[in-house]
């Protein structure tokens, strides 16, 4: 591809562009995408940031230059929590970490934590009341973040401790969405959601040193889940392993993510199940089919294509990780433009999920849509919410696995009818959230 002298088409006014994105950064990408096509630049104030709208070019982004790009300002001031976790740690050291970590995540292992997730999902289903109301984007958030200390930690969490992690979790998303285009400067201000993130981070810090101090007491390593392979790891050819401050990166790191983005992902689906009458209808008989009355385990995923369908049609229409952003660590070219040492690079997840040149009738909610003919023709990273290339996420088997147990499981029980009245709209923050909840009428069923 020849190299142009010029920039591509964009945004040429800083101040508008930071509050376009501050107010609505959904539409405002979307509005970027339609006006200007597969690449675009934005100048935010004094940042220079291409975003691209191409699956070629995202995955030239992510896959083919990812060693000419970092991560991006966002993950930059995640680094004052996460610090040197998988999700911001860069270079040689970060594939170090996920060498060490990846056969936590080796398909034989996470499959043993089936039956864990279906029994916890079954507990929080055989505590709901037919006709009670309840918040089910709440529901899922303690849901996911019991089973991700289980299966990861063999930690329970209790029902008080969840809360105040989902709390401290909340005040760490306010802030990161407060300063999402500003700089270090803005976070050291003594601003209410900065001291609430602050302690938010105590609180995490807490929980996470307390599991690592009782697994040294008992002896560290050993055991099957990730805590223990974490403080076990070393690396070929060395005698140390990781220090308490990384194993605590690596845990928070873990700990968050894996219960943030599949508790949305399944918020979502409920919402889109209960909006479609006949795709709830399939994906309950499907089911009553494959189950009757008993749990489903891992050797029953083949078996539940539906549900699988409809956890990968949510997350494509309302997708956790709905943006992702790198920056360019030297000088390089993309789609044939030269782009300068420290600019950004931006990919939507939520436009390219919503792009009718690769999903037809591209607002609606299909399921069926997800056929093996249908995957094979859709471009590489068209579809892509666990992110792509080398850095893809490592926990996507677990998470999918854990989304079709969890609808499956609940699904046996229970259907769920939305509160009339309430406007359900995404918060694009770190990760996609519904605003204000999503508010159901629990019906059990049979």
């Amino acid at each position: 591809m020849p190299v142009r002298t010029q920039s591509p088409p964009g945004e040429r006014r800083p101040l508008s562009s930071i509050l376009a994105l501050r107010r609505d950064p959904l539409g405002y990408l979307e509005g970027l995408a339609a006006r200007y096509g597969d690449i675009a630049t934005i100048q935010v104030g004094s940042y220079r940031l291409f975003f691209l709208n191409h699956p070629d070019l995202i995955h030239e982004a992510l896959a083919t230059r990812d060693a000419s790009l970092v991560k991006g300002r966002i993950l930059d001031q995640a680094r004052d929590v996460f610090g040197q976790g998988l999700l911001t740690s860069e270079g040689d050291f970060h594939r170090k970490q996920r060498r060490l970590i990846q056969p936590a995540f080796h398909r034989r292992r996470i499959e043993a934590y089936a039956d864990a997730m279906a029994a916890d999902a079954a507990a929080a289903a055989a505590r709901w009341r037919h006709g009670e109301t309840v918040d089910v984007a709440t529901e899922m958030m303690r849901l996911t973040l019991r089973i991700v200390a289980r299966c990861l930690f063999s930690v329970d969490v209790e029902d008080d401790e969840a809360r105040e992690v989902g709390g401290a979790l909340d005040a760490l998303m306010a802030a990161f969405s407060t300063t999402v285009l500003g700089s270090g400067f803005i976070r050291k201000l003594p601003l209410p959601a900065f001291r609430r993130a602050r302690r938010g981070v105590k609180t995490l810090d807490a929980l996470v040193y307390r599991m690592i101090a009782e697994r040294r007491r008992t002896g560290g390593g050993g055991g099957e889940d990730l805590l223990s392979l974490l403080m076990a790891a070393r690396e070929e050819g060395e005698g140390s392993g990781m220090d308490d401050r990384q194993v605590r990166d690596e845990v928070l790191t873990l700990f968050l993510a894996g219960h943030e983005t599949t508790a949305n992902a399944l918020a979502w689906s409920w919402f889109l199940l209960a909006n479609h009458p006949e795709a709830e209808a399939s994906f309950h008989a499907e089911i009553d089919s494959v189950l009757g009355d008993r749990l489903p385990g891992a050797a029953d995923l083949p078996s539940l294509p539906y549900n699988r369908k409809v956890f990968t049609e949510s997350m494509r229409l309302y997708p956790p990780a709905w943006a992702i952003s790198r920056r360019a660590a030297e000088p390089l070219t993309l789609g044939g433009y030269p782009v300068a040492a420290g600019s950004g690079v931006l990919a939507s997840q939520w436009v390219m999920h919503r792009d009718p040149r690769y999903f037809e009738d591209p607002l609606a909610f299909r399921p069926e849509r997800w056929t093996e003919e249908f995957e094979s023709r859709l471009p590489k990273l068209a579809y892509f919410p666990f992110g792509g290339g080398p850095r893809t996420c490592i926990g996507m088997g677990f998470a999918r696995m854990e989304g079709v147990l969890l609808l499956a499981t609940l699904g046996r029980r229970w259907r769920m009818r939305l509160v009339p009245g309430q406007r359900i709209e995404p918060s694009p923050r770190i990760t996609l959230r519904p605003k204000n909840g999503i508010r159901v009428t629990l019906e059990r069923r049979g």
